[in-house]
């Protein structure tokens, strides 16, 4: 399958050299548009039917915010997607593929399978803030760290229980630690604004790591 990229400042999904962004053409049946700004990029797209599929990199923000939306019945051959990055860790292999209640078949199709194609395995999500893993996870790293506040146990006893009970790989203690508590707030942050949602509100540990990161400490 032949395929256009265009760049649009940093992209979190490809911050690196990757087989996706490496094995582009000048044109193609898709399009992809990776940054900051491809939301912007997408904008400037004459001809969205010359595509089987366009996808617009996102951060957290909804598809619709970019292609519209009425009454629930959105939907063509643009998708959105987001290949999890936890904080400043590198980015997973695992692309989350945002589509709405119309999103035609053969858009979705073109999009998973380039990038299968590139070594990157796909989940499909409807259009919301957060979508899959943030939303399940976010929680959780927030009760961890207020749990660590109420003094339940140490770090350290945290992140064994859960690695030896739970055969987790990492703690969630020193998972955000690695990955920075900064930004954890960050993306809690919005998704409490968006969906009004307690458990989303960024965790005290958080907001102390991003004041720190604002005066530059």
């Amino acid at each position: 399958m032949s395929y256009r990229v265009i760049q649009s400042g940093d992209s979190r999904s490809f911050p690196e050299a990757h087989p996706l962004i490496d094995g582009a053409s000048a044109s193609g049946e898709v399009l992809v548009l990776a940054g900051t700004g491809a939301g912007r990029a997408f904008a400037q797209v004459a001809d969205t039917a010359a595509y089987v599929a366009i996808l617009i990199e996102l951060g957290t923000e909804c598809l619709g915010v970019h292609t519209g939306e009425s009454r629930g019945d959105e939907g063509s051959n643009v998708l959105g997607f987001a290949r999890f990055r936890l904080g400043d860790a590198k980015p997973s292999d695992l692309v989350e593929i945002v589509r709405q209640p119309n999103t035609a078949p053969e858009a979705l199709a073109a999009a998973r399978a380039l990038f299968k194609a590139s070594g990157l395995k796909t989940a499909v999500c409807g259009d919301f803030p957060g979508r899959i893993i943030d939303r399940l996870v976010r929680p959780y790293y927030n009760a961890a760290l207020g749990r660590l506040d109420a003094k339940l146990a140490t770090a350290s006893d945290m992140d064994l229980t859960l690695k030896l009970g739970l055969g987790y790989p990492e703690g969630p203690i020193e998972l955000l630690e690695r990955t920075g508590l900064a930004a954890h707030h960050d993306v809690t942050a919005t998704l409490h604004e968006a969906l009004g949602n307690p458990a989303y509100a960024p965790a005290r540990r958080a907001q102390v790591a991003k004041a720190r990161r604002l005066k530059g400490v």
